[in-house]
């Protein structure tokens, strides 16, 4: 496999800036701008658009995605967010009080108020794992509470393939093999990883994966990406929309109306899905990450970040050991007494962008940043 080179050639971001915050949202690529482009333009005249082109793209999306993430395309759906991809699994999970939902601590909304919402419903517990105060072995003891708060009584199990605050990476496979061992579903928000990180529906097997597009996809806002198992091939979707309806290409048909779904798990994916401006910057987005290829991305990520983390550690910071994080997004937690505001300051005068998350700094380069992007970052931490 053949390393990647820095690719920020291929990207519009000033040189004046620092940006290692693809976690917050990720840049847009230079042919990725020209599809939206295009596609504002192709709209400016609609008699260019043809019922055809209702679903020749959202097509080559889920191809595209089932190859990045080795799926069958007919489970793949086009969603506009993570929060409307989880409210298709609220609807059809049947749960009661003497039930239980295992997630994360302090874990994204969208992946914690349709929970909410089911335990407000149902009385069903929320068994929310907190990671250990301790650093040493944080991201395996972290782990090993999820696979102990997994009982005979939990009916979903619901994370994050990493942690978003602080990029811990939790081990889906041991967490899959204990949630099937007692009859659990497995739902993950693959937003902070697909993308960047290697995953593998085929060696998951979750019952749900879903990905809003901005980040780690590198598409626009309002378009994301989910996966649905066979648990939910016969259920009710949120909404019931014309495009999912069996032979709803025929448009001269359409006012007879159809029980049946379109194949596959169509049946959850949003109305207007076929948005003419949004869909091919997701498409050009997805086919520039299979040529880059996660593996690499993680690979080329190792090789910026190794130096200034060491840098980083010496000077008292901690950071995840790599065993229990990706090289895309981990946090940096302040030596004790550090002045959180100081830091802020800093990283405004020295342009760099990065996040702050609880108690964390969230950095998270890709394959547009530098070994030198990384040392000013870790320069201006340290005060120097």
């Amino acid at each position: 496999m053949t390393k990647l080179i820095n690719q920020r050639a291929k990207f519009s971001l000033p040189r004046s800036n620092t940006y290692l915050n693809c976690a917050y949202m990720s840049p847009l690529l230079k042919a990725v701008e020209r599809q939206g482009v295009a596609g504002i333009l192709k709209k400016r005249n609609p008699a260019t658009i043809s019922a055809h082109d209702f679903f020749t793209d959202t097509e080559k999306i889920r191809k595209e995605f089932a190859k990045l993430i080795r799926a069958e395309p007919n489970r793949v759906v086009l969603v506009p967010s993570v929060s409307y991809g989880m409210a298709n699994v609220m609807n059809n999970i049947r749960l009661s009080s003497k039930d239980n939902i295992v997630v994360a601590a302090e874990q994204f909304p969208s992946n914690y108020y349709p929970w909410q919402r089911l335990q407000h419903d149902t009385g069903v517990q929320i068994k929310v794992v907190a990671p250990p105060e301790a650093t040493l072995d944080r991201g395996r003891h972290w782990n090993d509470r999820l696979l102990e708060a997994i009982d005979s009584q939990t009916k979903l199990v619901a994370l994050g393939n990493v942690h978003w605050t602080d990029g811990t990476l939790f081990n889906l496979k041991e967490i899959r093999k204990r949630s099937r061992d007692v009859g659990a579903l497995l739902v993950i928000d693959g937003t902070q990883s697909v993308g960047a990180l290697p995953f593998y529906a085929d060696e998951i097997n979750p019952d749900a994966l879903i990905c809003a597009g901005y980040k780690w996809l590198m598409g626009p806002y309002s378009l994301g990406l989910a996966y649905y198992g066979e648990y939910f091939n016969n259920g009710k979707p949120v909404e019931e929309n014309w495009i999912s309806r069996l032979h709803s290409e025929d448009f001269a048909g359409l006012v007879n109306y159809r029980q049946e779904y379109q194949p596959g798990m169509l049946r959850y994916e949003v109305g207007e899905r076929s948005n003419f401006i949004l869909a091919p910057m997701l498409l050009e987005a997805l086919k520039q990450i299979n040529q880059w290829k996660p593996e690499r991305i993680q690979q080329y990520c190792a090789s910026i970040t190794q130096k200034p983390v060491a840098l980083l550690r010496d000077a008292g910071y901690w950071i995840e050991d790599e065993a229990w994080r990706g090289y895309h997004l981990f946090g940096v937690r302040l030596p004790q007494g550090a002045d959180i505001n100081a830091v802020k300051k800093r990283m405004i005068k020295n342009k760099i962008s990065v996040s702050f998350r609880g108690n964390a700094i969230r950095v998270s380069p890709h394959v547009y940043n530098s070994e030198s992007d990384m040392m000013k970052l870790a320069r201006a931490l340290i005060g120097k």
